[in-house]
């Protein structure tokens, strides 16, 4: 499956994202991991990221706001 450029600019227009940060620094984001368009889907993400990695910097974003953070 091809993803075109409509896809991917409309995922970039979701509210929410889910990143994860460079395990050696926490100043760097190394990927985002995923979009959301609701704030419990986000969540719900965010959370399973967290189950994934562990002991890795992972924020949950609306904008330029940071909702949850695993540093904190």
């Amino acid at each position: 499956m091809t993803r075109s450029a409509n896809s991917s600019r409309s995922a970039e227009a979701l509210p929410y994202r889910i990143e994860l940060w460079r395990a050696d620094t926490h100043e760097i984001i190394e990927r985002v991991l995923a979009r959301a368009a609701t704030a419990q889907l986000a969540r719900a993400i965010f959370q399973a990221a967290r189950d994934e990695h562990p002991r890795r910097r992972i924020t949950l974003r609306k904008g330029n706001g940071i909702l949850s953070d695993t540093s904190d």
